[in-house]
């Protein structure tokens, strides 16, 4: 389940990096990666590691 992913402010803040249309999207990736980890917080290295799995810039 998702709401049992928490984010830390510094996560939060690089997801608003990402453009409002596809955020959601993005947001569900980054959290299914954190369970796939084994992890129920997504940290900034945990946003770093999925935008460099996703090959975003």
């Amino acid at each position: 389940m998702s709401d049992a992913i928490a984010w830390t402010p510094e996560a939060e803040a690089r997801l608003k990096e990402i453009p409002f249309f596809v955020r959601p999207a993005a947001r569900k990736k980054i959290e299914k990666l954190a369970q796939e980890m084994g992890t129920t917080e997504i940290t900034a290295e945990i946003y770093d590691q999925a935008k460099q799995k996703f090959g975003s810039k």
